[in-house]
């Protein structure tokens, strides 16, 4: 933090964390403080003691909604931070208690744009899922609700959005004006592998990374090439004949790549979503007698619940997965020997404090120097 805090800051921080990040928003704040104490003012007395906001969205019994800061933000840089896939976030309306969606979160987000009425010096948003994403291009008349939602919150004067691991990072060229960056958390989730696996060995003869279909290929490619072992690769043959849950059903996985036998091979996407195609990818390494399989995804949603990782772990299928806190983990998720939370909190919080003093993000952004202090740390050899 020595380069950020030789800086002034752009303007006063604050930080409205909505309902749905109120959890991500507290760890956040605590790493700010903790960095402002030890290199901030002179005097202790004079460090603040949050940059958190008091903010809410009541409703109306009709399910109306109206967002409220509870505080000055005028000439503040402030930081939005909204989880739109928080769906545990509930609502009364006409008596009955509705699960938040997507569209009840983005809107959340723009009635607290609303309530700063301009006031603020800058405003910055952080949406780690982005609304509308998994959705993004056009085949038929379909809509494109990501870049939309973009084109909207710049019209309401939004510099900066911050988003983590997006399904197609290209929705930016929607809004080429606004500041728009996509951050992967590759140096969380290694630092949670080590660290959650004793027994880890590295190299090419006992460990391989395999992509589990040609859209996450360049985020396996990543790891296979920072780890310095070989990458394998599965393509989805689908039914384009049938729509089923709002896609092409997946016929089979074709492998291609070399031998995984007796190697642990690590897997990364962007979503596990039911768990369905995962599962299958690590049922197919396992036939082909990988020793172990490590699963990663960005958000770790899992429509489906967990019986049936519960299942495949205890046969054997899989033996840990990894996922962000990024968005919302439930209770019962957090409660299983097979799952690892990667705490992604103190790398917003940075990112947060660079923006904050005008500082450029691309080192915080690119984590190759953390990643090859890691790796040494780990006595991690790159082959060749």
């Amino acid at each position: 933090m020595t380069n950020i805090n030789t800086r002034p800051c752009i303007a006063p921080l604050a930080v409205v964390a909505l309902e749905s990040a109120r959890n991500m928003g507290k760890k956040i704040d605590k790493h700010l403080i903790e960095w402002v104490s030890e290199h901030g003012s002179a005097n202790p007395e004079d460090a603040p003691k949050t940059f958190l906001v008091n903010s809410e969205c009541p409703r109306f019994s009709s399910g109306d909604a109206k967002g409220v800061i509870r505080k000055s933000v005028r000439g503040n840089d402030l930081f939005l931070i909204v989880d739109v896939g928080n769906y545990s976030c509930t609502y009364e309306m006409f008596g009955k208690t509705n699960q938040m969606s997507p569209d009840d979160h983005f809107q959340d987000l723009k009635r607290m744009i609303q309530a700063c009425g301009g006031k603020a010096q800058r405003v910055n948003v952080i949406m780690p899922i982005l609304y509308g994403g998994r959705q993004h291009r056009r085949n038929f008349r379909e809509s494109l609700d990501c870049a939309v939602a973009l084109q909207e919150l710049q019209e309401m004067g939004v510099e900066n959005i911050i988003t983590f691991d997006a399904h197609d990072a290209r929705v930016c060229n929607a809004v080429p004006l606004m500041g728009f960056d996509n951050v992967i958390p590759s140096y969380q989730v290694l630092k949670t592998l080590f660290k959650s696996v004793d027994d880890l060995k590295i190299n090419a003869d006992t460990f391989a990374v395999i992509s589990p279909d040609e859209g996450a290929l360049h985020r396996n490619m990543y790891y296979a090439s920072v780890l310095g072992v070989e990458l394998g690769m599965f393509y989805k043959r689908r039914d384009y004949s049938k729509i089923i849950d709002g896609r092409n059903p997946i016929v089979a996985h074709e492998y291609l790549g070399n031998s995984v036998e007796g190697k642990d091979v690590f897997i990364t996407d962007d979503i596990i979503s039911s768990g369905e195609s995962m599962l299958e990818v690590a049922s197919e390494l396992k036939k082909r007698k990988a020793r172990r399989v490590f699963a990663y995804a960005t958000y770790p949603i899992f429509t489906g619940g967990l019986s049936v990782f519960d299942q495949a772990h205890k046969d054997g299928l899989i033996d840990h997965v990894f996922g962000t806190n990024l968005t919302y983990l439930t209770p019962e998720l957090l409660t299983r020997d097979w799952f690892h939370e990667v705490d992604v909190s103190k790398y917003i919080a940075y990112l947060i404090a660079a923006l904050n003093h005008g500082v450029s993000i691309s080192k915080v952004i690119n984590p190759h120097e953390k990643v090859a202090a890691l790796l040494e740390r780990y006595g991690v050899k790159k082959q060749g």
